[in-house]
């Protein structure tokens, strides 16, 4: 038996209580105390779980990336260089081929502060969190300088992996940008929501383009929700989330919950409801069946009427179906696209 209903209040869907990820090796009990919390109550009890953590060494940082930001062959995972699915025109070693000097593209990977150290005059303990420090082409590095992030609008500059330099393109900042390519821009959003949290307490006095008072600038903001919308959680990121973890013992809260980045920033600007003539979503057969018109790929989200996340599947086909032996009950079946949310109630009865 399957019922629908609009769901009026898009944000019940990331106002998330005790919402439980299968895609990270989270401790029992690390988020205790943000059930039921949003908006910057959530934002406050994180930076009480993270804040406390191991600070390391600068040295220490070309060891720890042999274990946080190793590709399956090996080499160095340089988001800068990387081409996913495709052949990067260089990789790294680790060792062997950390920088020392540079003249161009391919010859050797340094640490990136993808939250540039100048924002915060270098000081400890930001310097040295791996959370924000990701090997990378030491040219690259150089040509993004300390750049915020951004859009760019026609590039003076473009790297190998298709990364650009140039004027900013999105609205509310007109300054020079550096742009990564899109399989990584919610990596590095997730990286600055993790930043403007576990430093909370001193975000007010950095200087940044992107920051404000204690927070993300506006367009920073809107720019970075898309960004996390449009390019899900990934594998890696689960994967180096629990490397940092064993290094560091603290975790990133937004590649763990995902949605948190919706409870307190709030969802993408423009963003689409869209309709039961657009989506439709049932379970039957142990199977959860996805249909849907022009949507586009995007992420379909299972939880219960506790908020809590049952399952988390990728979306890239019109027509799905997803094996999940769920117990009897209601759930909310929520599917968020890059400029698009569904949210239906879905009834499941016994087998």
């Amino acid at each position: 038996m399957v019922f629908k209903s609009k769901i009026t209040d898009i944000l019940v869907w990331v106002a998330v209580f005790t919402a439980v990820s299968g895609f990270a090796q989270i401790p029992p009990g690390y988020y205790n105390g943000t059930e039921g919390l949003s908006g910057e109550s959530l934002r406050s009890a994180l930076f009480g779980i993270i804040h406390d953590h191991t600070e390391l060494t600068y040295a220490s940082l070309w060891t720890h990336f042999q274990s946080t930001d190793r590709k399956t062959d090996g080499s160095v995972w340089d988001m800068y260089s990387d081409v996913p699915g495709g052949n990067p025109a260089y990789t790294y070693t680790f060792v062997v081929d950390q920088c020392g000097n540079y003249g161009a593209e391919g010859d050797c990977y340094n640490r990136e502060h993808s939250f540039p150290k100048s924002w915060f005059n270098d000081a400890a303990p930001m310097v040295t969190d791996l959370f924000h420090i990701y090997p990378t082409d030491g040219y690259v590095n150089g040509q993004r300088s300390n750049y915020p992030f951004g859009e760019v609008g026609n590039a003076s500059w473009t790297s190998t992996n298709g990364s650009k330099v140039g004027n900013s393109s999105f609205a509310g900042y007109p300054g020079i940008v550096f742009e990564p390519i899109d399989a990584y821009k919610g990596d590095f959003a997730r990286t600055y929501f993790y930043m403007v949290t576990c430093y909370l307490d001193q975000v007010s006095t950095w200087s940044s383009p992107m920051l404000s008072g204690n927070n993300l600038s506006a367009w920073a903001r809107d720019m970075l929700v898309q960004w996390s919308n449009a390019d899900p959680v990934s594998t890696k990121e689960t994967e180096r989330n629990d490397a940092v973890y064993d290094v560091q013992d603290n975790r990133n809260p937004y590649i763990d919950h995902p949605e948190w980045v919706g409870a307190i920033w709030g969802l993408p600007t423009g963003l689409i409801e869209m309709t039961s003539q657009d989506i439709t979503i049932w379970y039957s057969g142990n199977q959860i069946h996805f249909r849907q018109t022009n949507a586009g790929p995007g992420e379909l989200i299972i939880t219960n009427l506790l908020g809590q996340q049952i399952k988390r599947y990728r979306v890239h086909q019109p027509s799905v179906e997803y094996t999940a032996d769920l117990i009897p009950g209601i759930y909310i079946m929520t599917f968020l696209g890059i400029d698009i949310v569904f949210s239906q109630k879905v009834m499941v009865s016994c087998h």
